[in-house]
Order: structure tokens, then C-alpha cells, then sequence
């Protein structure tokens, strides 16, 4: 829990601070007859010259300020919160930022001079971005083996590609978050209740989506009689590119490779073709014109609300869990008696939502549909989702790092199956329950199971992902739709320092001018144009990093 600094009487010239604290000290070193100053009564005494609070055992009581993905706000006397306060005799700060918004609410934090203590990096390529502007700590290697033993021996032991991804000029400054269900790619969805009453099949080919998407424009798939529909919008272009190999629009800059060296997705010859299809069907009005702010709007980041509210019938946004529907395979639930049976699962988020509003609509995860060239393919998530840093500031208090790490292997990667479960989904047999049968897996008990986000509002969950591999039913359902493959990633998952620099003014650049593009604001001939603005604005050097770089 925060604890805020108590300050009375005018400031001490820092000069004179240092000279009293240092005397101090001294004398209390002499009274005591040599006690351990850090770790006797001594420590005390510097602790609260430092206004740093100690706790009864007589140790420095640390105030850590800690950052994590969000739904909703983290409460400062939640209940696993205060456990792992008590545990570790700390305070823990939580910064509530949104997680839609999360960049800018820290990138404001960080420039009125506040770092976190536990730094949290959604991006990976921002690590260098964050690094060079030295808001970031090293972590010694060997510190991090010992006080976060069992966090390590899991990325060494599952994801040793990515060992050493947060390494900076042959230093450690980010702990690699690898997200082991990222190996399904997003999906690719349609209104199947339109498909249907269309009398039309699950398109394969680029040719036959073009038909599906022109009948749910023009061919009242609604039955409402009023021409208020479309057939996609923004996320679903990502699979018309990926139908010529690439992926376009996302928040980071796509690398593909080609003949053996990486290059920008959206820089290549065959997005003219791909931009020739969005642009005609723009114009004859297939695709949502609200295409550019994008399919959700506000609230939950995976959620469309274009397709939840009927307004277009196909989409490949979110994760596959955020499209299941009533029934689409069986898993485990907590029956009112306390019995644990297996039933149907229910729908959830988009289908959820768009049930409620539409009790007949039903959705279909198709594949994504092959393009002239033979491509085919929708956005993947890389496997390498975000880094755990340290913050700057956290290592000027002597042990602070130390503790930091023992409470990030404590609620990441405990070896004890019922405290890493804890950790995450709360207390056992009020959060969560076993299952009976063997592989045995986790059960949300209710209300928590239908809870949106009830995670963070008990103050589980504040570690980071870690790579073990997922058994449940919902990911063997996710393998049956063969959403394990047709991904396309990435080809670069770390910045180079070019990227760091200038990949923010890059995607503004290309994401006007793939608008301007497809809307007819500016004529295809100037694709190369636009090409050669790119590489001029620091493209060029972007690509050469790229190709050169090693972390």
C-alpha cells in the first residue's frame, strides 16, 4: 500500500544532510559497539534520515512501485495485494494505468520524473527507447540467477531463444515475457448466421471472400431492409495483406524476409496489388468508412464493436478466446453443491456481446483466405510479448533490487503448484479450485468465473507471464481450428537503435498513406513515392539496422 512521506520544518541544505546523517551514524555505531550498520538498529536510524520507513524487525521497510498489464484498477487493500505485502514486509505502490493507454500514462509519469520501480515494457521494441533515455537499470546477471532462481530456470528451459532478448550492449536490462498461447495466430471471423441466410460458404480464396463481402454489403444479410452493413473494416485488411504475404496494420512496424534479409511488410512491391482490392472496394462502399478509427472504441482493447454492433460481418481481431461461443467445447465449472463437472462453455467478450444484442447471431473461425500468389495468413502475436525491467531509481537503495526480484520469482514462478496458482487466480477454494481428474487444471469457482477482470480487482496476478505450455481444454479447442497455423510474425521482435528513434513517426507515415491509398486521397502510382518518403524519413536506416543488428 502507498505510503506517502511525511515532511515538516524547512529543508536541510543537502550539504549539511549528508554531514549530520554521516555523524549520526557514527555515533550510533559507537553506542552500539560495532553493530552491523545495515542490518542492526543502525539501520533504523539511516532508514528514517532517508525517509524511508522501517518495519518492526528493525529491516528497511521498501516502497516499491510496480506496473502490470490491466483491465481494471488493482485496489491498494486488495487482498492478495496485502498477502504479498505481509510476505515480503513491503509496501507495494500499484500503478492503475489503462491498459489501452498504457505508453502515454507512463511516458506522462516518466517525464514529471517518476519511474517506476518495477517496470513493466508492453512493447518490445521499446526497450531500447526506454534504456536510452536512462530510466532503466542494469540487473546484474548473477543477482538475477539468485534472487529470481526459478523465474530463470523456466526461460532457460522453455524459451532459450529468448534468454537473452533484454540484453543492451552486453548488459541485462529487461526480463524476456514470453506468451507460450501467442503460438495461435489471431483469428479470422464471420457472422455464420449471414453466411447462411446468403447461402454462402466460408471463402478460401481472395476471389470468394470478395463475393462474401460484397453479399453482406449489398445483400441485406441482416434482413432489416435497410442498406447498413458492410463487410469489413480495419482488422480485417490485415488478412487481405496477409493473402500477399504481410502484415500492415498494427502497432509496431511488420518485418518480413525476402531472399534472405528482412525487410519492412509494408514496403513491398506486391501491397500495390493487395492496396488495388481495398481501394476498389472502398469506393463501391464494402468496407466500413469508419475504417480508420479503427473497429473498437473505447473500454476493452480486444473487443470490435463494428462487428458486435452488426455493422460489418467479418473481422480478425482479439485472440481466440475472445470468439468462443455457447458450446464450442466442453470444460471445467463449479457447481452450486461444489462439484467439479464438465459442461458447455458459454459464450465470451465479442460473442458475448453480440449475442446479447443479436440472440440468433452466430460466428464462424474460418481460415485465412489464399491469395493469387498462393499466400495466406493473419497477424501473429509475437511470442515475444513484453519485457520485465527494473527502474533506474530502484537500484539506489541498497537490497531494494534484491527484494524486487524475490517478490517477481514469488508471484511469477514458484515451484509449488498451489502457490503459483494463488499467485495468479487468488485464494484456493474461494478463487479457484483443482480439478479431480488428471491433468489436473485450474476451475474459477463463481461468481469469479463469470467476473470480468476479477484478477486485478483481488490484486492477483501481478507478476509476468511465463512460458510453460498451456494444457487446457480451451487450447486443445484452439488447435482444432488450426489457429497454430498461417500466422505471420514479425521477422524482428526487438528495436535496433534506428527503430527506437524514429519507428513512431515511420508507422504514423505509413498508416497515412495506406489510408490515403485505400480511401482514393492519393493515387496508387505514388506507392513508390511513398516508398522512397519512408526510407528518406529514416527508413533506410531502420532497414540496415535491422539486418545488421544482433542483441
Amino acid at each position: 500500500m502507498k505510503v506517502k512521506e511525511q515532511k515538516a520544518g524547512a529543508k536541510v541544505p543537502y550539504r549539511y544532510r549528508v554531514f549530520l546523517t554521516t555523524a549520526l551514524l557514527t555515533l550510533a555505531g559507537v553506542i552500539l559497539g560495532g553493530c552491523n550498520l545495515l542490518t542492526g538498529p543502525s539501520a533504523v536510524v539511516e532508514s528514517e534520515l532517508n525517509g524511508t520507513p522501517s518495519s518492526p524487525s528493525g529491516k528497511v521497510k521498501y516502497h516499491i512501485s510496480w506496473t502490470l498489464h490491466q483491465n481494471l484498477p488493482v485496489p491498494q487493500d486488495a487482498e492478495m495485494l496485502k498477502q504479498v505485502e505481509e510476505q515480503f514486509d513491503v509496501d507495494l505502490d500499484i500503478w492503475n494505468m489503462e491498459n489501452n493507454k498504457y505508453e502515454s500514462l507512463l511516458d506522462m509519469k516518466l517525464a514529471q520524473g517518476n519511474i517506476p520501480d518495477l517496470f513493466r515494457i508492453r512493447q518490445p521494441q521499446d526497450l531500447l527507447k526506454y534504456q536510452q533515455q536512462g530510466v532503466l537499470a542494469e540487473i546484474p546477471v548473477e543477482t538475477l540467477k539468485q534472487y529470481a532462481p526459478n523465474l530463470m530456470r523456466i526461460i532457460h528451459e522453455q524459451a532459450p531463444a529468448y534468454e537473452h532478448a533484454g540484453v543492451i550492449d552486453g548488459k541485462y536490462y529487461g526480463i524476456p515475457v514470453i506468451n507460450p498461447t501467442n503460438i495461435y495466430r489471431t483469428p479470422v471471423v464471420y457472422r455464420q448466421d449471414w453466411l447462411n441466410k446468403l447461402g454462402l460458404s466460408i471463402p478460401q480464396t481472395l476471389a470468394e471472400f470478395e463475393k462474401v463481402i460484397y453479399a453482406f454489403t449489398f445483400d441485406d444479410p441482416d434482413g432489416n431492409g435497410i442498406q447498413d452493413t458492410y463487410g469489413l473494416s480495419s482488422e480485417g485488411m490485415n488478412v487481405v495483406f496477409g493473402a500477399f504475404g504481410q502484415i500492415v496494420f498494427a502497432d509496431q512496424l511488420y518485418f518480413g524476409t525476402k531472399d534472405g534479409k528482412k525487410v519492412i511488410g509494408a514496403l513491398q512491391p506486391d501491397m500495390k496489388e493487395a492496396l488495388t482490392y481495398l481501394r476498389k472496394w472502398y469506393k463501391d462502399g464494402v468496407i466500413d468508412p469508419e475504417f480508420v478509427t479503427g473497429e473498437n472504441k473505447g473500454g476493452y482493447k480486444h473487443l470490435s464493436h463494428a462487428f458486435i454492433n452488426g455493422k460489418i460481418g467479418m473481422t480478425s481481431m482479439g485472440n481466440y478466446y475472445h470468439w468462443v461461443q455457447d458450446g464450442d467445447y466442453e470444460d471445467w465449472h463449479v457447481e452450486r453443491d461444489g462439484k467439479v463437472v464438465k459442461s458447455p462453455v458459454q459464450a465470451t467478450f465479442n460473442v458475448k456481446e453480440l449475442t446479447g444484442k443479436f440472440p440468433e447471431a452466430r460466428v464462424t473461425l474460418g481460415q485465412p483466405f489464399i491469395g493469387p500468389h498462393g499466400q495466406r495468413g493473419s497477424k501473429g502475436n509475437d511470442m515475444l510479448m513484453s519485457f520485465t525491467a527494473i527502474g533506474a531509481d530502484a537500484v539506489k537503495e541498497p537490497g531494494k533490487l534484491e527484494m524486487i526480484l524475490r517478490i517477481l520469482d514469488e508471484v511469477s514462478a514458484s515451484p509449488d503448484p498451489n502457490k503459483a496458482t494463488s499467485m495468479t487466480y487468488g485464494v484456493q477454494n474461494k478463487h479457484w479450485v483443482w480439478t479431480t481428474a488428471e491433468p489436473k487444471n485450474i476451475v474459477i469457482m463463481p461468481p469469479y468465473d463469470t467476473m470480468f477482470g476479477y484478477q486485478n480487482t483481488i490484486g492477483a496476478n501481478i507478476g509476468m507471464t511465463v512460458p510453460l505450455k498451456e494444457t487446457g481444454e480451451r487450447e486443445q479447442w484452439a488447435s482444432t481450428l488450426h489457429l497454430d497455423q498461417d500466422g505471420i510474425y514479425n521477422a524482428l521482435e526487438v528495436a535496433t537503435p534506428a527503430l527506437a528513434k524514429y519507428s513512431d513517426s515511420l508507422i504514423r507515415l505509413k498508416n497515412k498513406a495506406y489510408i490515403s491509398f485505400i480511401t482514393g486521397e492519393r493515387p496508387l502510382r505514388e506507392f513508390d513515392e511513398f516508398v522512397q518518403e519512408f526510407m528518406s524519413a529514416g527508413g533506410a536506416e531502420v532497414v540496415k539496422e535491422a539486418n545488421a543488428w544482433k542483441q
